[in-house]
């Protein structure tokens, strides 16, 4: 059995509803899942897990979240190679560009991508929440 950690952070809910929809797709596809907030995890807990998704939403010019998500991605960044992860998040404007810089950022530390990233407008629908699902199952 795979171990997969989903690590987020949400503002209004909407990427919290897609992290809820990728340990959901995870679990069904066999994997021991834990959730955690970003204070909650760091580079120390990265060889726990055999993937790990990572969620956050586009914010001010389209980048990640500057207080809590951001401080924390960047400790476990240099951890990240050779690792399987996913991507995910919901943004309210613009065209999705954090996530095509967040993209860089982890194949440059040598991460493997399990999946495409989901990206939702504002409240992920019924498409996003079911890509979020195979993004799990991927990540499993």
């Amino acid at each position: 059995m795979s171990k997969v950690a989903v690590v987020f952070w949400s503002g209004t809910g909407n990427t919290g509803a897609m992290a809820d929809a990728v340990a959901e797709g995870a679990k069904s596809a066999g994997a021991d899942v834990s959730v955690f907030g970003p204070s909650e995890f760091g580079k120390d807990k990265v060889a726990e897990f055999d993937g790990i998704a990572f969620g956050c939403p586009a914010m001010g010019a389209e980048v990640l979240e500057e207080s809590e998500f951001e401080p924390m991605f960047s400790e476990v960044e240099g951890a990240l190679s050779g690792k399987k992860i996913a991507l995910f998040g919901s943004y309210g404007w613009g065209d999705g560009q954090w996530m095509r810089d967040w993209e860089d950022r982890c194949n440059q530390a040598g991460a493997r991508l399990a999946a495409d990233s989901v990206i939702a407008n504002n409240a992920p629908g019924a498409d996003a929440i079911e890509e979020c699902k195979s993004l799990g199952r991927a990540l499993a």
